[in-house]
């Protein structure tokens, strides 16, 4: 049906005026991406809002605005880090409020950078070990309420993938989309079976514009881990290179629809979790057509009461099957935030949009159990051990100091028992230490710890009472026990397994400490010493070193200055005077960082 009459138009705006509520939910885009039927009308018609939002993009033109975008944040990086730049002087107070509009600033403009940049800072939204918490905040509120693309492009799409005509493959195709993002947009539909579905169209373009703007992204990135103070510590290519594989697996409708399935037949003996069916004959790597299946938005709270649900159960339902998802399928949803999860009108939870998932290998289970063991015993060497095997730290010849941090995790974080645990107050710890520490967390990890905390905000939010630890522990416990029969090891042989460990290392002590013995005398053995107070007094006397240097200048293009004022070249000695000026000033701000440091010991 590519024509549509103003009567019939007339008749599914009233129909969508009705069922907003529902259509938001169905449509699997997340609350915050989802405009009111009245707006995304407007926006057909105003698709110049952003830059971005045209069918053919300049490769030229993107990286002009994508390069003023990245030298712009390096210039406030270096304004922001100076202490001169401060009116009346430097605080971390006053350096905090700059990075706070700094963070809003980043998420505007990557707003304005479009569909790449949007997704980017999404992912960014839950690299706490990478980013300032200023950041990560204001990134998890990038919200992509964007201009819907026109009926007629949505209309071409479709018939270029599938060669037929729209009114060949639905009985109705409603024009106004029901909920519009950065990726695509929703339309509700009808086979001529008589099934309603939703038919999800990719933004016209798309592929087009990740390839130009991650080519251009790829070179920003190697400029980062080639420099000597942001790139230290960070392996931005191989971020860069994890944040490609997920954006374009989100783009691609195929792969979409096969985690569906997946999914669908992880649940299919639970009967309280629901997921939209794939029609697969109307499907292609730019169209998904998906099942109908309404419901209310798991975070309406006065909406489920008025259906007669229960708050509490819906809570620990929540929570059960996402630690199923997690421990007993191996498959999670990456992205379990409010507008992803509805509830229908019997109970059952209802999840939508599987373009980004997550996968735990049954190898990484082994390791997660390692990690385990070694935090029930408080020993930060072995978990140290296990987070190198995870991959979630990198090695370096000294770890005493990433050792410490993790033994004041254990001290301080650990003290509690294990019910009253908060996840998100745990990852905030854990994200506020790994920072500027050689922390490597994995996608996986940041993703499973992000949907942790998602998943507590949204139990909280339906039961004030809500525990997440508490409703995890029979899961931690059935790890421990090994009931999952995937697994081989059952926890008493994680004992024995200790236990062969302990007595091989006490049988082994002689032999070591004779290797250690004859190593020594060999000369085979350094022994690496460092004494803060050298260190500050070494660092004193280079900034003494430099002060005199400075002063030196500073005397001898002051003596220049008054030799050309005595000649009459006024002008040049203007110039030498203010250069001596400048040194001066260089030497005062010296002499006060000595003083400072000095205070401090």
């Amino acid at each position: 049906m590519s024509a549509i009459s103003d009567d019939s138009l007339d008749r599914q705006h009233s129909r969508q005026h009705h069922s907003r509520e529902n259509a938001r939910s169905v449509s699997g885009e997340s609350s915050s991406q989802i405009e009111p039927i009245e707006q995304i009308q407007l926006s057909v018609h105003q698709q110049g809002a952003y830059r971005w939002n045209r069918p053919n993009y300049s490769r030229n033109r993107r990286r002009l605005e994508i390069w003023a975008f990245v030298l712009r944040f390096l210039f406030e990086l270096w304004y922001d880090s100076k202490p001169w730049t401060y009116r009346g002087g430097y605080s971390e107070e006053k350096r905090a409020r700059r990075r706070k509009r700094q963070a809003i600033w980043i998420r505007e403009s990557m707003l304005q950078l479009g569909p790449t940049f949007i997704k980017l800072g999404q992912l960014f939204s839950t690299r706490s070990d990478l980013f300032p918490a200023e950041y990560v905040e204001e990134l998890s509120k990038l919200q992509d309420r964007v201009p819907a693309f026109s009926y007629e492009q949505a209309e071409a799409i479709v018939e270029q993938d599938f060669g037929r005509q729209v009114g060949e493959l639905f009985r109705a195709f409603e024009p106004i989309p029901l909920a519009a993002a950065s990726l695509g947009q929703v339309h509700k539909a009808q086979l001529h079976s008589g099934e309603e579905v939703v038919v999800k169209v990719q933004r016209p373009g798309l592929k087009r514009l990740f390839q130009i703007d991650l080519a251009i992204a790829r070179t920003v990135v190697r400029y980062f881990d080639n420099h000597p103070k942001w790139g230290r510590g960070r392996d931005w290519i191989g971020i860069y290179d994890e944040c490609y594989k997920i954006l374009y697996e989100e783009i691609d409708y195929l792969n979409e629809g096969q985690n569906a399935d997946t999914f669908r037949r992880n649940f299919r003996d639970r009967d309280w979790v629901r997921v939209p069916r794939v029609y697969w004959r109307y499907t292609s790597p730019r169209v998904l057509t998906l099942e109908y299946v309404p419901g209310i938005k798991i975070s309406h709270y006065e909406a489920l009461e008025a259906a007669g649900l229960d708050r509490k159960v819906l809570a620990q339902l929540g929570a059960e099957a996402y630690l199923r998802q997690l421990l007993n399928h191996g498959f999670f949803h990456a992205d379990p935030h409010p507008g992803n999860v509805a509830v229908s009108p019997e109970g059952a939870l209802i999840f939508y949009d599987f373009g980004m998932m997550g996968r735990v290998r049954r190898d990484i289970r082994v390791k997660m159990l390692d990690l385990f063991f070694g935090i029930a015993k408080k020993n930060a060497e072995d978990v140290v051990t296990a987070l190198v095997e995870l991959e979630a730290l990198s090695p370096m010849d000294d770890m005493g100091p990433v050792r410490r941090s993790i033994q004041y995790i254990l001290d301080h974080l650990m003290d509690k028992p294990f019910e009253e645990q908060s996840v998100t107050a745990i990852s905030d710890d854990l994200y506020a230490i790994a920072y500027d520490q050689p922390f490597r967390f994995p996608a996986t990890f940041t993703f499973v710890m992000r949907a942790f905390s998602t998943l507590e905000g949204v139990g909280k939010g339906l039961d004030p009472d809500f525990n997440f630890m508490e409703v995890a522990k029979p899961f931690a416990m059935q790890i421990m026990s090994n009931a999952n029969s995937s697994d081989r090891n059952t926890f008493f042989d994680e004992l024995g397994r200790q236990a062969a460990q302990v007595s091989s290392t006490a049988l082994g002590l002689p032999g070591r400490i004779e290797d250690t013995i004859e190593k020594l005398e060999r000369g085979d053995v350094r022994v690496r010493v460092r004494s803060i107070e050298t260190d500050r007094v070494l660092r004193r006397l280079g900034s003494i070193q430099m002060g005199t240097n400075l002063a030196l200048l500073v005397s001898a293009f002051t003596l220049s200055a008054t030799i050309l004022l005595v000649n009459d070249k006024i002008w040049l000695a203007l110039v030498v005077a203010l250069v001596a000026i400048a040194l001066a000033g260089s030497l005062i701000r010296l002499l006060m960082s000595v003083e400072r440091s000095d205070k401090m010991f």
